[in-house]
């Protein structure tokens, strides 16, 4: 039985409950049935449940593990390309052709890098973009903790499954 099924036939078992026309051997027998096999189908849940969890936190885990050596090589290959260019750059070399690459130092392109080396209040007003306000969470929550208001209200916390 699926455990929908298990589910519709426990609420048959409690109209029975409540009728009172059902005789109890009747009632301890479906009980017995619905519960012991409802038992089972939420024990296999639980097992595939907690077997997931723990592929979660292996691929959790595989997913460290390669973002580090992606970051590894990252930072190897910004140091051999920045070893070769200062090495091309202190023999004035700034173009090497080879077989199989061409490789030349080059200005970036685009827009030159901006810094802004003043404090933000002596910046012109045309030149900072507004920004739209926003809620700060704690201080409301420490507001609904003393006292209701109109604009806002803590919903209740929901429910989760627990499997140990």
């Amino acid at each position: 039985m699926r455990l929908y099924e298990l589910s519709e036939q426990y609420e048959i078992l409690e109209q029975m409950l409540y009728d009172g026309e059902t005789d109890e051997q009747t009632i301890r027998d479906t009980m017995e049935a619905i519960f012991g096999e409802f038992e089972d189908k939420a024990e296999s849940y639980a097992i595939i449940i907690t077997d997931m969890k723990a592929d979660i936190e292996t691929l959790k885990a595989e997913e460290s593990r390669l973002n580090a050596r992606r970051t590894s090589l990252e930072n190897r290959q910004k140091a051999l390309k920045t070893t070769l260019m200062e090495n091309m750059k202190a023999i004035g070399k700034t173009k090497i052709k080879t077989p199989l690459f061409t490789i030349s130092v080059a200005k970036n392109g685009g827009q030159e890098p901006l810094v802004i080396d003043g404090a933000i209040d002596d910046i012109p007003g045309r030149f900072l973009i507004p920004q739209p306000p926003k809620v700060n969470g704690d201080a409301v929550r420490a507001l609904l903790s003393e006292r209701q208001v109109d604009w806002a209200h803590l919903e209740p916390r929901g429910e989760h499954l627990g499997i140990r």
